[in-house]
Formats: C-alpha cells, sequence, structure tokens
C-alpha cells in the first residue's frame, strides 16, 4: 500500500477505506467559498460489488492498494460482462458491465485499456484519458450568440454521454472527450 493525498486519487484506482477495498468509479473536487477543498468519490467495494461514497479533506491520506496493471484490450460486451484481453500473455478475462459503470459509454471494440489486478483479480480498468466521440444531439447556436455570453451548451454523444460543449459545436462533428471529467477538450482532427 502506498499513501497518497485524496486530491491526487484518480477513477480506477483501488484505495484500501474503513477496512474494505474500493474501485474508485468517480471523482468531484470540490472547492466551496468558504472552509477547504475537499474530494469526493464514488465507490464500489471490490468483494461484495456495493457501491457508495464517501468524502475527504484535499490534504487528507487515502491508501492505494498495490495493483499489477497490464495493457488490455476490449473486445466486446454481452450485456452481463466485458471481455477483455491482455496484451502480454493473450489470456482473456471477463469484468461485469455494472462493474465498470460510466467507463463502460467510452468502450469501444479493440480500445486498449490498462487492466488494474489486484491479488490475481481484475478489479477496476482505466481508461485513456481522451476519446473521440460524435455529437449526436445538441441545439444550433442562436445568431448574435457569442462564446463569451454563456458557458456552452448541453450536447449528448453518441455513447449516450452528456457533455457541455462550446456554442460553435454542431451535431455530427466529432470532439475529444476528458474520459475522467467528462469535458469538452478540443474538436477531432
Amino acid at each position: 500500500m502506498a499513501s497518497y493525498i485524496a486530491n491526487d486519487m484518480r477513477v480506477g484506482w483501488v484505495i484500501a477505506h474503513n477496512g474494505k477495498r474500493y474501485s474508485v468509479m468517480s471523482i468531484t473536487k470540490v472547492k466551496p467559498g468558504k472552509g477547504g477543498a475537499f474530494v469526493q468519490a464514488d465507490l464500489r467495494d471490490i468483494d461484495s460489488g456495493n457501491k457508495g461514497g464517501d468524502r475527504w479533506r484535499a490534504e487528507d491520506k487515502v491508501e492505494k492498494l498495490m495493483v499489477e496493471d497490464f495493457d488490455c484490450q476490449y473486445l466486446y460486451s454481452d450485456g452481463t460482462d466485458a471481455f477483455f484481453m491482455n496484451l502480454s500473455d493473450y489470456e482473456q478475462f471477463t469484468m461485469p458491465v455494472e462493474s465498470l459503470g460510466e467507463q463502460m459509454k467510452f468502450l469501444a471494440p479493440e480500445m486498449q485499456v490498462k487492466a488494474n489486478f489486484v491479488e490475481g483479480q481484475p478489479v477496476s480498468i482505466s481508461l485513456p484519458k481522451t476519446v473521440v466521440a460524435t455529437v449526436e444531439e445538441t441545439e444550433p447556436a442562436l445568431k448574435g450568440q457569442t462564446v463569451s455570453s454563456s458557458g456552452g451548451k448541453p450536447a449528448i454523444l453518441d455513447n449516450g454521454v452528456r457533455v457541455q460543449v462550446p456554442l460553435f459545436i454542431e451535431q455530427g462533428e466529432k470532439i475529444v472527450v476528458n474520459t475522467e471529467t467528462l469535458e469538452y477538450v478540443e474538436r477531432a482532427k
């Protein structure tokens, strides 16, 4: 185990917390106007599959479990399980779709991911930092509306994920999305 400050925590980490092992499913970092910053995380108990959450002050210590990372390729999903192949030994393994949460929406056949194993069992995956997705639905920009007049507009991507995009992004465009923060990065080149 290694200690890190909570502010360094990332999606896909496996942590020891309150005597159990959890996979970090999502993270929200909050800096209120008064008081200290804190980190809120959605967690999944590795052993029971139960989901929950907790909150830490940004400077609190978090125990990250020693995890073996393997380069893997996502193959497909049958709706219940997601199938992966370890690229070092070509062994296939599965993970329950529900344990992957929102990450499942970003997985595409043949995508390379890091699979995190604890004691020989796959417990989580780490997606590439960014992926390319197509904007399936968004409102057209109104004439005279400038980029500075608003923070953006909502859009639904081809994988069902909702993100805020700049006003100039149109339906059908390919964009780069940060998989950790679910934020627009740039137009795809």
